[in-house]
């Protein structure tokens, strides 16, 4: 179980840091990369996850797809409020974000919402909340706060893969949106389809539809 995650996570910073990092800046076409790497997560979490019919099933659908909805609007309006008094208090925070914003130049928006809303959008959180907070919450079961201790090393480490960016306002959205989330699916497990509406719908307004 534990050798299975750290391969997927391993295989998340890798991508990530190929991704990000200024190393490798400019050398991959991020979409395409961002599109493989989606690929890859959602194929390490349903080879690794040993009930996969139990982590495919939807209950309630209509209420699964109305709370996601609510949800990336609500976490549209936390970011609307962070960006705006982030701007105010740092001078960096408008540029990193600006930074955040230019990797979309030179591709069609269409394209990149459609990318963000039935492929990485889904597969992240597939992939973070529905694999490696799950597993983790399976390794930590034998204490009390078990599952809470998952959702905080799921969150972490959700965030720190952002960090080969050296992105401030990027690795910030990502340890915010993750804790959200995460704190969700920590409540209730049985809410991961409709998170996957969330981050599949956030990243699209966001980004393409409603720039902060």
């Amino acid at each position: 179980m534990k050798s299975r995650l750290a391969i997927a996570v391993g295989a998340a910073a890798l991508l990530w840091f190929y991704m990000f990092s200024p190393w490798t800046h400019g050398a991959p076409n991020f979409w395409l990369c961002m599109s493989v790497s989606a690929l890859v997560l959602t194929t390490l979490a349903l080879a690794f996850s040993d009930d996969r019919r139990e982590l495919l099933k939807v209950e309630k659908p209509l209420l699964q797809l109305l709370g996601g909805v609510a949800l990336a609007f609500a976490l549209w309006g936390i970011f609307w409020v962070g960006d705006y008094l982030s701007s105010r208090w740092f001078d960096f925070a408008r540029p990193e974000v600006d930074a955040v914003y230019s990797m979309k130049d030179g591709i069609p928006a269409w394209l990149v919402a459609l990318l963000l809303l039935l492929l990485i959008g889904p597969a992240e959180e597939f992939f973070w909340r529905g694999f490696v907070q799950r597993r983790f919450g399976r390794i930590f079961s034998g204490s009390q706060s078990g599952r809470f201790l998952a959702l905080v090393v799921t969150t972490v480490i959700y965030a720190l893969v952002h960090v080969w960016s050296f992105n401030f306002m990027l690795i910030m959205a990502a340890l915010v949106a993750g804790a959200v989330w995460g704190f969700i699916y920590w409540l209730c497990p049985k809410a991961l389809p409709a998170l996957i509406v969330s981050h599949a719908l956030w990243d699209a307004l966001v980004f393409v539809w409603m720039p902060i």
